[in-house]
């Protein structure tokens, strides 16, 4: 079957009545019928596309409100007749540009990428089976399900049974069953089992469709706290500059009778240094190349701000198959137990291999265990219960009677303490040991009630992937801590904790000990492992961890993770796992390779710190701005600096270095809150430009300093403070560090020199030379004692805050 679509041209096409086809469940529909759905707009295309198209990645971009300010503003420097103070433009363009062609570049990688870890359905067509994108699905299709696949469209099971969570739609946690004539929504997935089902809404019609349009109507979608901060701050800067900037033209035109041009000059000079122009850019920036970076290494990023999110995570919670372990199992034996007779019944390998045929291979338990019991007698079931994440157990009944596997817990209930001290002994030595018994009751996928008289034990296990010690050993030393969350036996999971190298993995507790959520939310905190957990208490941990301050990532490959993914400050999932686990998570790594999780921690990080120290750089520039502005409203002084001034110190202490900076690697664990940690470098370098730049122009009033001159003198002064801040953020220097800032000096000066008319830069008389040193001496001492006040006043804030949020979460 070829492809319908495209995902760089997708075709859009709206629906027009159609005829419906009822096609045989083992034939499917023919290509015809597919044509005629598809060209009457009948086919499962998505509602809103998986990523931005070029034209709206250029909107997006091009028609924001700083680029209307900064129109505004050319526009009014053309109409004063200064055209040497527009040369701010040329940052902005560039600014645009880059933009534009970092997330083009992104979305190209991303879409590649996508194309691999796109939704695929099980569909048949003309008799035979083909495995195709989701969105290439039409109305009547005959899709078969299968244990891990997300439901891709609504349909009405023709045949087989299916164990469903439809948790993700309803909230309900528990499995739903499902038979011919039952409905499966789209969104929920299917558990265990196998069915053949009809597709009867598709695309925009279908369940989850619907709630994607709700959800996007309602713009609910979260943002990590570093965007958050940014936009808060260029709102917060877009409200302010009209107001000042009004005030500002009104004092030096009406009150201090400035020409025309100086007054519209002075303005735009006061607005561009308070507006960030660089800042969101940078940080969208260096998000992209990040996004490009992991995919670089296989991880596929559906969330942006997760990039943050997992290098603040301070609790790692694991599942031990998949991720701990590889994603394959293996039975290594069976030992017979004191149900069986082996005088009177069957060889034992032959019952249990009758059991494993009449099961579906729905998870990798059950295709080793086909593996192994290979040897079946030929006796076939009359009813079948697929395994259920659950009650723990799977089950098939035979003329001669009905058979269970699973947990032993689960299936000997009150009998196994009989049997504790031999079933712990194999758990203890790393095996996962299923019981397999004989059950007195009707077997319905509902928790067990009769007896099960035990046959014998299967024993298995997981091989522990070779990467998985070193990259534990790394969280630990990083301080994150881990939490190991698994279905299987709380002993068998420490042991294999153990041999992975998790610290304290030999402080476990049972999960089906903790009946309530009180008991829950104090195991979290006491213990490393937990065994027997049911899919809803993985989500019930991952809440208590969150509501006790913890930043948490999760990782999982089954669907008895989904869960806790969704509830997550940070998912990520192995692309070799099921549909629904890769769906429902923000990072997908595509080789399911755990050991790149450290390097996806330290991107992470790399772009947190580094957009921390850049947006300290482009804030002082907003702070100095915004306080001299007032204090030249309020005192009716002239504004002494002009906006090609302002734009060469933008370029070569904030601007240059910033975006250097903000690709440089950075390992440091992130600590405090990402404004408070901003604030605290930008004020003092802030405060200290404007003190010394205000008594400057105090004083160049007082000894009749020219205009021009103090302007000149006020630029550099802006410079040196600038560089000496540039310098400390930059810490510690290597040789990069040393090149950028020595060159942005040079470049400075060399500007300033040659290009001196083009950026107002004269020279300056006696008088002004000599209030310059005097300042430029200044500089040093005030910046330095005021970074001490401020951190000191700072850390007292932080810390109070920090009580109170503590206090909060204790109640």
């Amino acid at each position: 079957m070829k492809n319908r679509t495209s995902k760089d041209n997708t075709i859009v096409r709206k629906k027009v009545q159609t005829r419906r086809f009822n096609a045989d469940i083992r034939y499917g529909l023919n290509s015809d019928q597919v044509n005629e759905y598809f060209e009457n707009g009948w086919s499962n295309e998505p509602v809103e596309p998986p990523s931005k198209t070029v034209p709206e990645i250029i909107k997006s971009n091009l028609f924001t409100y700083f680029n209307l300010v900064f129109a505004v503003l050319a526009a009014l420097l053309i109409l004063a007749g200064s055209f040497r103070n527009l040369t701010f433009l040329p940052v902005i363009l560039a600014n645009l540009f880059i933009g534009i062609i970092q997330e083009i570049r992104a979305k190209n990688t991303l879409d590649k990428l996508s194309v691999l870890n796109a939704p695929k359905a099980l569909v048949v067509r003309e008799g035979r089976q083909f495995s195709i994108p989701a969105e290439e699905l039409v109305l009547d299709d005959i899709v078969i399900f299968k244990a891990g696949n997300q439901i891709c469209a609504d349909a009405i099971v023709v045949d087989g049974e299916v164990s469903v969570n439809e948790s993700l739609l309803t909230g309900e946690s528990d499995e739903i069953s499902k038979k011919p004539g039952d409905e499966l929504m789209s969104g929920s997935f299917i558990v265990s089992g196998e069915c053949y089902a009809r597709l009867d809404k598709v695309g925009e019609d279908s369940y989850i469709s619907k709630l994607t349009l709700e959800a996007k109507a309602m713009n609910s979608e979260e943002q990590s706290e570093m965007i958050r901060v940014l936009d808060k701050l260029v709102g917060v800067v877009g409200i302010l500059i009209i107001p000042i900037g009004l005030l500002l033209f009104g004092q030096q035109f009406f009150f201090s009778g400035a020409s025309f041009s100086k007054s519209i000059t002075s303005m735009v000079a006061a607005v561009i240094g308070m507006i960030p122009e660089g800042l969101y850019l940078l940080a969208s920036v260096a998000l992209v190349v990040s996004v490009m970076r992991l995919a670089s290494k296989k991880v596929l990023v559906h969330d942006m701000k997760c990039i943050e999110t997992l290098a603040r995570v301070n609790v790692l919670c694991v599942d031990k198959t998949g991720t701990i372990t590889e994603n394959t199992m293996e039975v290594n034996g069976e030992i017979p137990m004191d149900g069986y007779d082996s005088q009177s019944m069957a060889p034992l390998k032959q019952i249990i291999s009758d059991f494993a045929s009449a099961m579906s291979s729905d998870n990798i338990t059950m295709k080793a265990m086909k593996d192994y019991f290979n040897k079946p007698s030929g006796r076939k079931a009359v009813s079948v219960s697929p395994f259920s994440s659950q009650f723990k157990y799977s089950g098939a009944a035979f003329e001669d009677g009905s058979y269970v596997l699973g947990a032993p817990e689960f299936v000997l209930r009150e009998d196994y303490d009989n049997y504790r001290e031999q079933i712990e002994q194999y758990s203890s030595e790393g095996y996962r040991v299923l019981v397999f018994g004989i059950y007195d009751g009707v077997i319905d996928g509902k928790a067990l009630t009769g007896k099960v008289t035990p046959l014998g034990l299967v024993l298995l296990s997981n091989p522990i992937r070779k990467e998985a010690p070193e990259t534990f050993k790394y969280f630990e030393n990083q301080g994150v801590e881990i939490k190991v969350i698994s279905g299987d036996n709380p002993v068998t999971v420490s042991q294999v904790a153990l041999q992975a190298g998790i610290a304290n993995a030999d402080n476990y507790i049972d999960a089906s000990t903790l009946t309530t959520d009180e008991a829950i939310e104090d195991a979290v905190l006491r213990y490393t492992v937990f065994g027997r957990v049911t899919p809803d208490q993985k989500r019930k941990f991952v809440r208590a961890l969150k509501k006790a301050g913890r930043t948490v990532a999760m990782t999982g490959d089954g669907v008895n993770d989904v869960l806790a993914l969704k509830d997550a400050d940070c998912s990520v999932a192995m692309a070799s796992g099921s549909d629904a686990a890769a769906q429902a998570s923000q990072l997908v790594l595509l080789d399911s390779n755990f050991a790149c999780m450290p390097s996806v921690v330290m991107e992470g990080r790399r772009v947190v710190n580094n957009i921390e120290r850049s947006a300290s750089l482009f804030l002082v520039k907003n702070i100095f701005s915004f306080l001299l502005s007032l204090f030249s409203v309020c005192f009716m002084i002239n504004y002494p600096l002009e906006p090609s001034q302002i734009s060469l110190i933008s370029m070569f202490t904030i601007g240059v270095p910033a975006f250097f900076l903000a690709l440089q690697p950075n390992k440091n664990i992130i600590q405090g809150h990402f404004l408070s940690n901003v604030l605290i470098k930008a004020l003092p370098a802030g405060i200290t430009d404007f003190l010394v730049v205000g008594a400057l122009v105090v004083f160049g009033q007082v000894f009749e300093v020219g205009e021009t001159d103090i302007s000149t003198a006020c630029t550099m002064l802006l410079a040196i403070v600038g560089f000496v801040i540039l310098y400390n953020i930059s810490k510690p220097m290597n040789a990069l560090r040393w090149c950028v800032w020595g060159g942005c000096i040079v470049g400075l000066l060399g500007c300033s020199i040659y290009l001196g008319d083009l950026f107002a830069m004269r020279g300056m008389s006696t008088k002004c030379i000599m209030l310059f040193v005097v300042f430029a001496i200044i500089t040093e001492p005030a910046l330095r004692y005021s970074t001490i006040l401020i951190e000191k006043i700072g850390r007292k804030i932080v810390g109070w805050i920090e009580k109170r949020r503590k206090a909060k979460i204790i109640k």
